[in-house]
């Protein structure tokens, strides 16, 4: 019994945590667009994402999904034909009840894709929500009306975090990991990753600089410790050819990291069809972003399911993950080879992979300048998909051979 006690601690205390999300969401006041930002970087078990589009609800819409989940029935973070973009955090602090039901979180949110248009409407849907809900998590919304919120909300309660509430987020954004404000102090997880997501937004909202861009590549990236400030990038050597073996615990990129995805919402009075997902399909490390709208009733054909019901890009992206953690016995999965990501031969797969993305937000950010005046529709975004496609494809190939 105490063997059995002793195991299930362990449990508790590192298969929880392996498998945690960091996220936020800022205000559309305080981005440099003016737009609001819902940011999810996942992880999860399932290393294995793709994005799928649905229309059998009040709203089209797409998501995250979980590659097993062939047809769909959790959402993980999604963005529906009426601008209303939900994501959730798993929170460990929140539960006061024993019911067994729970991790319903994605149905909960596929749900609320299907039928709410407004945050007011989702705080109507939460409260007529079947009870036990099966949930315990800190949902994120944003709407295409300015709206931004979170709610911890566990079986039976939730409580609103309004991000607009200046005196809620006085630099415009709220952070959530993995426990809740309004639940038990000192429990549940992710407290050094939200040091490391506080320090890093703290200084981009002070020079205004919070993006779609800058959450990508400074935020999912970042490899520097919110505890120790230890930074990964300045560990590296000169020489690639050797492995240079790292701890890599409690950074916000971790080796269970899934995706990671950004919404970006539209300004009061724009059509909620520019809403875009921002999403990064596979090991963030290794996998490069790709934008996605509802309006195109599709998604880039590297981020939707293959033969296999794999994406193409999270499998190259986990292929070459594997050349970052080349140990697989024992603990091997703690240790990363830094030189692999980056060295001073500037051969790293991060070094390599940055010119190609820097290139897709440009072209896309262009887009979306022409489509703002000229209207969006579902003909130029699928020819903008092949485009895109072809281009990451080309360059995984030309760099890396697969």
């Amino acid at each position: 019994m105490k063997l059995l006690k002793f195991l299930l601690c362990l449990i508790l205390l590192y298969g929880s945590e392996s498998f945690s999300c960091t996220t936020a969401i800022i205000s559309g006041k305080f981005t440099r667009d003016g737009r609001p930002l819902l940011w999810k970087h996942r992880d999860s078990d399932e290393l294995n994402n793709k994005i799928m589009y649905f229309n059998d609800g009040k709203y089209a819409y797409i998501g995250l999904v979980d590659a097993k989940d062939i047809e769909g029935k959790a959402i993980w973070v999604g963005c529906n034909s009426a601008g209303f973009a939900i994501m959730n955090s798993a929170s460990y602090n929140l539960k006061t009840d024993t019911f067994a039901l729970s991790d319903l979180e994605g149905e909960l949110m596929k749900q609320a894709l299907m039928e709410c248009a407004s945050i007011d409407e989702f705080e109507k849907f939460l409260k007529n929500y079947k009870k036990p809900m099966g949930v315990e998590a800190n949902f994120g919304v944003i709407d295409a009306k300015g709206g931004a919120a979170y709610f911890e909300t566990n079986n039976f309660n939730y409580v609103k975090i309004d991000v607009n509430d200046t005196k809620i987020a006085p630099m415009g954004y709220v952070i959530r990991t993995n426990y809740s404000f309004t639940g038990k102090p000192d429990a549940g997880y992710g407290y050094i990753r939200y040091i490391a997501a506080e320090d890093l937004f703290f200084y981009a909202s002070s020079i205004n600089d919070i993006s779609p861009e800058f959450i990508i590549q400074k935020m999912s990236r970042s490899l520097k410790h919110g505890l120790t400030g230890v930074n990964l990038k300045e560990e590296y050597s000169n020489h690639p050819e050797d492995p240079k073996y790292v701890t890599f615990e409690d950074f916000i990129p971790r080796n269970s990291s899934a995706a990671s995805v950004v919404i970006e919402g539209v300004k009061p009075g724009e059509s909620p069809e520019y809403a875009t997902m921002w999403a990064v399909v596979g090991w963030p490390l290794t996998s490069v972003v790709m934008p996605v709208w509802v309006a195109g009733k599709t998604a880039p054909s590297l981020l939707m399911a293959d033969k296999n019901n794999k994406s193409p890009l999270c499998n190259k992206a986990l292929d070459l993950k594997d050349k970052c953690f080349p140990i697989f016995r024992g603990n091997g999965f703690r240790y990363l080879n830094i030189n692999a990501l980056y060295n001073g031969e500037k051969t790293g797969i991060m070094q390599q992979l940055q010119p190609l993305e820097d290139k897709i937000f440009k072209i896309t950010k262009a887009k979306l300048e022409v489509w703002h005046k000229d209207g969006m529709n579902e003909k130029n975004i699928k020819e903008y998909y092949q485009q895109l496609d072809k281009m990451v494809e080309e360059e995984y190939m030309k760099l890396f051979g697969i």
